[in-house]
């Protein structure tokens, strides 16, 4: 949870930061690279976190040192793929968009990438060894170097969404090699190196269908800044991600949370069956209703001094829609219960459908509607996709819950794309 809340909170502090000491169109332009830089990030989890957690207890658990040394090589391989398409967008934003803010912004998301995620592959390198600790000593050299540096950039006048992503790959790159030494003592040698071409038909037969619900779980919660970019502009942009941040530390929270009950749901609905699991799902879906309407409760009347005090008078005309990003939030934390219960009994293709229902709510309704209404139709839109992806969830919980038999549960991880809480996610 430490280690969690250390990374996430670095973010969220950052994107605060910026929001406050950025003109609002270079922080349109960060909120809009890191809004691509999120996907990226889910189908780097979907691609080799999750299946690294799973074979490191299987398949290689006799030999995790050469598993991860064939895992590092996938990494630079996607790493490869991923620099050139955010690199070109890069280009393009330079000569064909016009956008010196936006082709820095993806410039910077384009050098930091690779170590950002290798950061992230490091500490969850730790978990396989059920050490956690020094993955969270890590992230403590990341939150303290990304608070420092772009406070030290600020102050010499060279903070940029160019220069804040250079940050947050160095910061990456620092607590990497921290970590690495770590890791090095605690690895038992290697014995060989699986082949690459084994490894990534291993990672990509688990993987394909969490890199599908990434991708339809990225839609509904993401999609949203680059249509605002591209209709209203970069400040647009930059007032949405100013609102949006304040949710963070709500979803944040259940996030974490929902990774910590996970094996318990598993255990229950495998040991006690139906009955228990429908409780559980109920006192769940009801404790993270509460925790939501508790923490807006407290933020939304002092919304007018907190958008002052947080972003320096800056947003404050945009306060009017914190209450409707509370309501979204609130659908989102109710899905949470269902959600939980359909990776306990291992169907994580019912989720593909409950994200892939609120995706084409995004598209078909979220296109035109942030097109003609701007901001009030971006939120309009995340309402009823967030409400269509938690009336899905609980049906197709309850028609797994109508067969439901007791028997052993594989523990699956949870994928990234119920987690759109964007700070950390990775």
């Amino acid at each position: 949870m430490v280690d969690y809340g250390l990374i996430s909170g670095s973010n969220f502090l950052l994107g605060v930061l910026l929001a406050r000491w950025l003109a609002p169109e270079d922080y349109g332009a960060y909120a809009l690279a890191f809004s691509i830089f999120i996907l990226i990030a889910f189908l780097y989890q979907a691609l080799l976190l999750e299946p690294l957690s799973v074979f490191s207890g299987t398949t290689y658990h006799n030999n995790i040192r050469g598993y991860l040394k064939a895992t590092i090589w996938l990494h630079w391989g996607l790493c490869f793929i991923v620099c050139a398409c955010l690199g070109g967008t890069a280009l393009a934003a330079k000569i064909w968009w016009h956008s010196p803010a936006s082709a820095g912004a993806f410039l910077g998301v384009t050098l930091a990438t690779p170590f950002i995620v290798i950061h992230a592959l490091g500490r969850r390198a730790f978990y396989l060894k059920t050490s956690p600790g020094p993955a969270a000593f890590g992230s403590v050299f990341y939150c303290i170097l990304v608070t420092c540096g772009v406070f030290t950039l600020f102050r010499a006048g060279w903070l940029s969404s160019f220069t804040a992503y250079l940050v947050m790959g160095l910061a990456s790159l620092v607590s990497g090699i921290v970590m690495l030494f770590q890791l090095n003592a605690k690895l038992e040698p290697a014995q060989g190196q699986p082949g690459l071409r084994e490894t990534w038909g291993k990672h990509w037969e688990y993987g394909k269908w969490a890199l599908a619900t990434c991708v339809v779980g990225w839609i509904p919660n993401y999609v949203y800044i680059p249509l605002v970019s591209s209709f209203s502009g970069m400040t647009a942009a930059g007032e949405l991600r100013a609102v949006m941040n304040f949710a963070a530390p709500l979803l944040q929270t259940l996030a974490a949370l929902s990774m910590l009950i996970l094996p318990h749901a598993a255990r229950i609905q495998s040991e006690k069956g139906r009955h228990a699991a429908r409780v559980l799902c109920g006192k769940l879906t009801a404790l993270f209703i509460a925790g939501g309407v508790a923490y807006w409760a407290i933020l939304i009347p002092l919304r007018p001094i907190v958008f002052h005090l947080v972003y320096a008078g800056k947003y404050s005309e945009s306060a009017y829609l914190v209450p409707f990003f509370a309501l979204e939030s609130v659908i989102w934390s109710a899905a949470l219960g269902p959600a939980i219960l359909l990776r306990a009994m291992e169907s994580p293709r019912s989720l593909f459908f409950a994200n892939g229902a609120a995706s084409v709510i995004a598209i078909i309704f979220g296109v035109p509607a942030t097109r003609y209404f701007g901001l009030r139709g971006v939120v309009a839109s995340i309402i009823a996709a967030n409400l269509l992806y938690m009336i899905v969830a609980f049906v197709l919980a309850s028609r797994r819950l109508a067969t439901l038999k007791t028997r052993e549960v594989k523990f699956e991880t949870p994928l990234p794309a119920d987690l759109p809480a964007d700070d950390g996610a990775y």
